[in-house]
């Protein structure tokens, strides 16, 4: 299998200097991207994340959320399987200013808009047989929250997790299918959470 994997939080630039960003270490991401490979399986992986990039993993690196929406769909036709880790900006600002804005006494108005929902895209875009995997990042009612993102975008799999994930060594996911029970990984480093992850996904096509 081809999986095309995305990670990091975007940067969405203000100015030259400044941007809007998250928390996002990409340290999931990566993980899947290893787990995949180790796997057997060919792995493209876009990234916003200053991570080093797993050896033999095509390598994609982009700042934006706009940059890396271009990505995945330069690569999604190609792929079997898009697991979108990336923590990737709800918004971005109208627009950017050309040259850094100098600090005055007087308050600062930033315009944002929306950014394409990259995940909700790929699943309306997908060919038969490809699988798409979500990321839900709650901070209360996890499980309905995820699996509302689940159905009305179309997912074959959701992962879900709480902020306390975003930098930890470990953490705790939940995680569905369709038409299935949740699973539930607890206490686990992302190499395990990604391992795993991996395998509910080939066990599905093979």
């Amino acid at each position: 299998m081809h999986f095309l994997i995305t990670a990091g939080g975007t940067r969405e630039y203000i100015d030259p200097v400044r941007f809007i960003s998250n928390a996002s270490s990409g340290r999931m991401g990566y993980a899947l991207a290893r787990a995949a490979q180790k796997a057997g399986h060919k792995v493209t992986l876009i990234s916003a994340s200053n991570l080093q990039p797993p050896v033999g993993v095509e390598f994609v690196g982009v700042d934006s959320a706009a940059e890396m929406f271009e990505a995945v769909k330069n690569f999604f036709a190609k792929c079997d399987c898009l697991i979108m880790a990336a923590a990737v900006a709800d918004y971005t600002p109208v627009r950017q200013a050309k040259t850094k804005i100098k600090r005055t006494s007087k308050p600062l108005t930033i315009r944002l808009k929306p950014t394409v929902d990259i995940l909700k895209w790929a699943a309306q875009h997908r060919n038969k047989g490809q699988i798409v995997v979500g990321f839900a990042l709650e901070d209360k009612a996890v499980r309905a929250r995820a699996e509302k993102k689940l159905k009305e975008k179309g997912l074959d799999m959701i992962i879900a997790n709480t902020p306390a994930a975003i930098g930890a060594n470990k953490s705790t996911v939940h995680i569905k299918k369709p038409k299935s029970h949740w699973t539930k990984i607890e206490n686990a480093t992302k190499t395990t959470i990604a391992k795993r992850i991996v395998r509910l996904i080939d066990n599905s096509v093979y």
